[in-house]
């Protein structure tokens, strides 16, 4: 348990709140003068040093106690607005950032598909490059709203990419043979297919496109190389969105194969945002009004006019 928090009930001006909120502190309801400080942490990734900073700060600038919130930020609990500048100085000192508010890119979040069993791509890698491209270097580009990115390394959704704003999922997309199946008894294919896609028909391997999410775990498992050959690749959704309106979000029509690929889809989707979105509206209410397919045009094909959108 951490101290207990102290308010010197001073009246913080609305003009202040919102000041402060925009450099990622947030008002505890509670309380006339105590905030919330949210430390940006880089899809939760942090060395054990910027940790022991972040504890430290909490103990002197705050109650004692850290939360994470559901964007892998930390979050010091209970710090007086007096003290606000003074930690956000101090944590500045040891190159550590505060945010995660605002119309604009949120911190980025993914699943451990690096290090997960399941894991087709490496999330840890790919989310560090959207946080630095696009939470950080567009960190002054005001949009329509809010902007959430999600990456799952595969077709288990940990993260729930697709009701995100713009989600990424590792894709393993299998190549079936036929022509070399067996017929075995027990088929390795359908054995290990957690979605019942593959199966043997009147003794040869069937397989259920609609069914697939090619989570790759059939890849390379017959004996006989029915699917020794696949392809790696990522599934991008768009307009997807959680709370009281929540919205699953459309796969592109594309497996995309490049990283760098991806990446520039990502930015045309921010810009995209930029120049179509109304204020106030979220990513999703975009999609909708314009239409899907007119939105997966622009996005795949369209000119997208970087330099201009950013001068708005």
């Amino acid at each position: 348990m951490g101290k207990e928090i102290v308010s010197a009930g001073k009246k913080v001006s609305p003009a202040d709140v919102k000041r402060v909120k925009a450099l990622g502190c947030l008002q505890d309801k509670r309380y006339s003068d105590i905030f919330n400080v949210r430390v940006i942490t880089g899809n939760g990734k942090m060395s054990t040093d910027a940790y022991r900073v972040v504890a430290d700060a909490a103990d002197r600038f705050g109650s004692g106690e850290i939360t994470a919130t559901t964007r892998l930020a930390l979050e010091i609990q209970g710090v007086q607005y007096d003290k606000i500048d003074e930690l956000l100085a101090y944590l500045a000192e040891h190159n550590l950032e505060t945010g995660g508010t605002g119309p604009v890119v949120r911190p980025i979040v993914s699943c451990k598909g690096t290090t997960c069993q399941y894991g087709l791509i490496d999330t840890y890698d790919l989310s560090r490059k959207i946080h630095e491209r696009f939470y950080q270097g567009y960190h002054q580009v005001k949009l329509p709203h809010k902007f959430k990115i999600a990456v799952g390394g595969c077709p288990n959704n940990c993260v729930k990419p697709d009701l995100n704003d713009l989600g990424i999922i590792g894709q393993r997309v299998p190549s079936f043979d036929s022509e070399k199946c067996h017929g075995c008894k027990v088929c390795q294919i359908e054995k290990v297919c957690p979605m019942h896609a593959a199966k043997l028909v009147d003794g040869v391997i069937s397989h259920d496109g609609s069914l697939c999410t090619n989570c790759g775990r059939c890849a390379a498992k017959c004996p006989f190389g029915v699917t020794a050959q696949y392809k790696n690749g990522y599934k991008i959704y768009i307009g997807g969105r959680w709370g009281k309106c929540s919205a699953h979000g459309i796969a592109i029509d594309k497996l995309f194969t490049d990283e760098e690929e991806v990446l520039d889809f990502v930015e045309r989707a921010i810009l995209l945002f930029r120049r179509e979105g109304n204020p106030g509206e979220r990513f999703a209410d975009t999609v909708n009004r314009l239409g899907f397919e007119n939105v997966q045009e622009m996005l795949l094909h369209g000119e997208i006019n970087k330099e201009e959108i950013l001068c708005m």
